[in-house]
């Protein structure tokens, strides 16, 4: 069974790498725009037989609710990694032979992303992984068997993964995904995403309608005229 895990902690303390840059308040918005960028697009998935939403965000419980999703719901949050071995190792005893961990920070990310790394075919243990547009952290991972090995999160996680699947023999594939690439952690990421075209999503519409977009948005316009006067 191939199943897809999106671990969601309480958003109010979401995107702290980015204070200074936005207020508690925008990163707040944000990171809500983000998820239900991530909502909508795992709405669409086909390939995943489940879906499990490790939580005690209440907003999130009730999407999965709502969508008839797996509802893992955690008494306290210690840390993403702790979240998702927990949750990793509950959906293999419940008979998940490959479980995709999505992260919520992706707005780009389309249904045909994720279904895309569930159809890899492969023997266990294996790992699929989709490294950070840096190459450093590690945006998607996809484990066979679930509890394969621990996780490890942020900075230098990438390296980590592929140390600790190459350690028990496991086959590691790569997969290069620019929209899973692009996750917004802090200024540069925020920078680069608006570079994208982000028309039809909650993530374009809240940086449009919060000014956000306007304070980091390259200001083409006066560039261009500048290179024309010299």
């Amino acid at each position: 069974m191939r199943a897809l895990l999106l671990p969601v902690k309480d958003l109010i303390n979401a995107k702290k790498r980015l204070t200074g840059v936005l207020t508690a308040e925008e990163r707040f918005g944000l990171a809500e725009a983000m998820l239900a960028d991530t909502i909508r697009a795992v709405r669409g998935v086909a390939l995943a037989e489940k879906i499990v939403v490790v939580s005690n965000y209440e907003p999130a419980m009730r999407a999965a609710r709502e969508n008839g999703w797996e509802i893992l719901r955690e008494e306290q949050q210690i840390s993403e990694s702790h979240s998702v071995d927990a949750a990793s190792a509950i959906c293999e005893d419940r008979g998940v032979t490959a479980l995709l961990r999505l992260p919520l920070d992706v707005p780009l990310v389309q249904a045909g992303d994720i279904d895309e790394l569930l159809a890899v075919q492969c023997e266990a243990p294996a790992l699929v992984i989709v490294p950070s547009r840096d190459g450093l952290g590690t945006n998607a991972i996809l484990r066979m068997p679930p509890a394969l090995f621990p996780s490890h999160f942020g900075l230098g996680s990438y390296a980590k993964h592929v140390g600790e699947a190459e350690r028990i023999g496991a086959q590691v594939i790569l997969r290069r995904n620019a929209r899973l690439e692009m996750d917004v952690d802090d200024e540069a990421d925020l920078r680069a995403l608006l570079k994208y075209d982000l028309s039809g999503t909650a993530t374009g519409r809240w940086l449009r309608e919060s000014g956000v977009e306007a304070r980091y948005r390259p200001p083409i316009a006066k560039a261009a005229k500048f290179a024309s006067e010299n």
